[in-house]
């Protein structure tokens, strides 16, 4: 099971900082995996930066409801290399997704192009919008 603090003080920091500097003020604030979503027809696919990670270093998992991304980049170094800057994330990197119940985890389908994971989960086929026919009453001779 999986804790999570909420502190409203390092919360509304974070905010104002990122407001003041910019997202990357901070690297310790920066989301390690960032996510798009897109709902196209049936489906919902989401799509996680992975640039540099060696894909079978890249964990995908769904457990009650919750889908989540595990990956680890490893830091690259010769013998004599001393960093001058260093802005890339090294090390392991979690991103958890709560799913609805109108999504069908047993049909879920990962790839992995261009350094960009992408999830692909079919929507259950009672949850597609479907069209009603709309019929009429005759009225009944007396």
């Amino acid at each position: 099971m999986y804790l999570t603090t909420f502190d409203p003080f390092t919360r509304d920091f974070e905010r104002i900082v990122r407001r003041a500097f910019g997202p990357s003020a901070n690297a310790g604030y920066r989301t390690a995996l960032p996510m798009d979503t897109v709902r196209r027809d049936g489906e919902v696919v989401l799509r996680f930066d992975v640039p540099g990670i060696d894909p079978e270093k890249i964990d995908v998992t769904v457990d009650h409801g919750v889908l989540t991304v595990s990956a680890t980049r490893e830091e690259t170094r010769n013998e004599g290399d001393e960093p001058v800057v260093r802005e890339r994330f090294v090390g392991s990197f979690t991103r958890s997704v709560r799913l609805t119940d109108n999504l069908s985890t047993d049909a879920i389908e990962a790839t992995n192009s261009n350094g960009v994971l992408e999830i692909r989960i079919p929507v259950r086929e009672e949850s597609k919008p479907r069209k009603i026919t709309v019929g009429t009453t005759k009225e009944l001779d007396s």
